[in-house]
């Protein structure tokens, strides 16, 4: 089943100093349960492509769809969850607290919201933490958190913005492992936006490759079974996934140059 659609998408952004085409013709399909990763140069649209099918933008012209329903603001996208760089947990309020925040706004923090949110804690490993308060944690502890956050009010997708870019190398891949087995183990569908090729490639089960001005799909690459299969910081180690990523790196290379090659939908 196809969980995202979006149909000849195209987005210009206005301002006092004129009109901007930021994605042009984008047509692109997610399947229920898979693991999408968008890479680019700056400028391709890729936050653009998160917001549109969030709802937080409606497009210029196409459709955005959500399991065949017209997406056509915040509230009509209530299957999708958003996690960000910034966690952006309130300060006065306690790890348990901030990670029922979306119920609490749903309505749903009954016993079984709160059951549900302490599980969550505790498969994530912040149980014994969940009476304390943000800046008593980590910033990898913090994005837990915000994890949590997002899958207490169980959408069906997950849209994920640069999550690891602002941690330190050991605490990304740790996290990196740990959202790739959450997100697998309840059969979610994630987009994931990063200018990290080999993140792109361990936690993928298909790339999408994004030119800027205007920002259109350039190529799709299926990752590999024996890559896409192994938890990401095992991946990086599977036979084909440096020939991958000089693939990819290639499209870089060839974006940067101003040349086509390579191009393929």
């Amino acid at each position: 089943m196809t969980a995202i659609e979006l149909a000849g998408v195209s987005h210009v952004f206005v301002n006092e100093k004129g009109a901007f085409l930021a994605l042009r013709d984008i047509d692109l399909r997610v399947r229920r349960g898979e693991f999408v990763s968008l890479i680019g140069p700056s400028g391709c649209g890729k936050t653009t492509l998160l917001s549109l099918i969030s709802g937080l933008l409606v497009p210029t012209s196409g459709t955005v769809t959500a399991f065949g329903e017209p997406v056509g603001g915040p509230s009509g996208a209530p299957k999708v969850g958003y996690m960000l760089q910034q966690d952006y947990l309130f300060p006065w309020r306690s790890i348990f607290a901030n990670a029922a925040f979306g119920l609490e706004m749903l309505g749903r923090l009954d016993g079984k919201g709160k059951q549900a949110v302490s599980e969550l804690l505790a498969e994530l490993g912040l149980a014994a933490h969940a009476e304390r308060y943000p800046h008593q944690l980590s910033g990898g502890m913090r994005q837990r958190v915000a994890l949590a956050r997002t899958l207490a009010t169980e959408p069906d997708i997950l849209l994920l913005d640069e999550p690891f870019s602002a941690l330190d190398y050991q605490t990304k891949l740790q996290l990196e492992d740990l959202v790739w087995e959450t997100l697998k183990s309840r059969g979610k569908t994630a987009l994931l936006v990063t200018h990290d090729i080999t993140e792109a490639i361990a936690m993928s089960d298909r790339i999408v490759v994004l030119e800027p001005n205007p920002g259109r799909i350039r190529s799709e690459v299926e990752v590999p079974d024996a890559i896409r299969q192994a938890v990401p910081f095992s991946a990086r180690e599977r036979a084909g996934f440096q020939e991958l990523f000089h693939t990819l790196w290639k499209h870089f290379e060839d974006m940067e140059a101003g040349g086509e090659g390579g191009r393929a939908r």
